[in-house]
């Protein structure tokens, strides 16, 4: 059997335009992340918490995940409705992700803004999984390197603006100092609305602009053989974890290694920066205030290069194949967080930022593209969040870990953190070359 055969009829071919307009919903999905990832930290902080507590504080992020991907995926596989297989998902998420980031920055206390991550990120995961889906519906395989890689390419455009916001908030003429009465920036509250209103317009304009294919009357009539219930979802959840490609299990170390790093980075690089510039761990001082401010700036330097390079990697991926380039980008990234704690210029910190950049694209893309040539397609949704798993079980771990080794072991500094994340890059960069691809080392034009 042809790798064609293997994965069913060729389905019409789309134009890069095209592959464009279907992605962008994922800018306004990144977005939203972006937001999260350079605030909650300080956000967090404003309100009282310790920098020990903060991954636990960031648990919503993998517990929802955990949870909501692989059942949502498993539901859009057997969904059949007017609106198409994974649309109606695209709606009800990006509707509850718009209320979640206009009320973030309005929270009183601690507690209601831990609670208002939970109803943001499950939000959030249930839009992203059959975005996932749709692309491996929608695109032929030839093409799903491209496609992949577009959604890369988005979240490094759309964290980059997110990750910028503040600073061109302060630039248009906003205080950086002026907060309400619980310590958080109107800057923020001003980023967050922006969030908001993209979240909804973006994917309203990819799902009304790049339609779903239509099933096929073979289709319906084998998702409709057994109607769809708790019982047969979870069933479908089981039966795909035991029948899992050997590609998608050969990843799971290198998907452990990458996302603990990334959860330390995230969560670790504002309190990082307060110390490595500023000389300071407290909250409430400027210089704290401009380590925000400066993890913004950087962070959206290095989405910016992960949009670049999304898009360069696209050939090199063709060339060399997605696991050697995966491979090199993480150990790219890793150099560079081991970088991070020593400079105390923040000019200078812009150039390791290039390194976090081009495995931040990578990790966006690559992944999926050795992990859709492996499953079949009519699981892809239940397949994709599945591996899923494998990125929030590793943030899961972190979150539940790093309290017990942030005073043991690290000493209670953020920079030793930083130090620990770009060692396991490494790790996940020798990890990714164990992976054996079901397609050859050089993936078709």
């Amino acid at each position: 059997m042809t790798r064609a055969q293997a994965h069913g009829p060729s389905k019409p071919r789309l134009s890069l335009a095209r592959i464009l307009q279907m992605n962008i919903g994922f800018f306004g999905l990144q977005f939203s992340f972006g937001l999260q990832q350079s605030n909650m930290g300080p956000i967090y902080s404003y309100l009282g918490a310790s920098e020990a507590a903060m991954p636990l504080l960031w648990l919503a992020g993998p517990m929802t995940g955990l949870l909501v991907q692989p059942l949502i995926g498993a539901l859009s596989d057997r969904t059949v409705s007017r609106f198409g297989r994974r649309t109606p998902y695209f709606l009800i998420g990006a509707i509850l992700c718009s209320l979640g980031l206009l009320a973030m920055p309005y929270s009183p206390t601690l507690w209601i803004a831990a609670s208002l991550l939970w109803v943001l990120d499950a939000a959030n995961n249930v839009t992203m999984e059959p975005y996932r889906a749709y692309v491996g519906d929608r695109l032929d395989a030839d093409q799903r390197p491209i496609g992949f890689l577009t959604q890369s390419a988005f979240t490094g455009l759309a964290q980059t603006l997110a990750y910028l916001a503040p600073s061109i908030l302060v630039y248009w003429g906003m205080d950086l100092n002026a907060v309400d009465l619980n310590g958080i920036p109107h800057i923020t509250k001003a980023a967050f609305l922006i969030g908001a209103v993209l979240s909804l317009s973006t994917i309203l304009w990819s799902v009304l602009s790049v339609r779903e294919l239509p099933l096929t009357p073979a289709q319906i009539a084998e998702m409709r053989r057994e109607p769809m219930s708790a019982r047969s979802t979870l069933r479908d959840i089981g039966n795909a974890i035991r029948e899992m490609p050997p590609t998608m299990r050969q990843l799971a170390l290198a998907m452990l290694f990458q996302w603990y790093a990334m959860f330390c980075y995230w969560q670790y690089i504002t309190f990082s920066l307060a110390r490595s510039l500023h000389a300071t761990s407290d909250p409430a001082s400027s210089g704290f205030r401009e380590a925000a401010l400066a993890t913004g700036q950087l962070g959206g330097f290095y989405n910016f290069v992960a949009f670049v390079a999304a898009f360069a990697l696209v050939p090199v991926t063709r060339a060399w194949g997605a696991r050697n380039v995966h491979a090199l980008c993480m150990l790219a990234s890793g150099a560079a967080m081991l970088a991070i704690p020593g400079i105390t210029t923040q000019a200078w910190l812009f150039l390791p930022m290039i390194g976090i950049g081009v495995g931040w694209a990578s990790l966006m893309g690559n992944p999926y593209v050795m992990l859709a040539d492996s499953i079949p397609p009519a699981r892809t949704g239940v397949y994709m969040g599945i591996f899923n798993m494998f990125i929030v079980v590793p943030m899961m771990i972190q979150s539940l870990t790093m309290p017990l080794l942030y005073d043991r072991v690290l000493s209670g500094d953020p920079r030793n953190v930083l130090y620990l994340a770009g060692a396991l890059m490494v790790a996940a960069a020798l990890a990714t070359m164990r992976v054996k691809t079901a397609r050859p080392a050089a993936a078709a034009a």
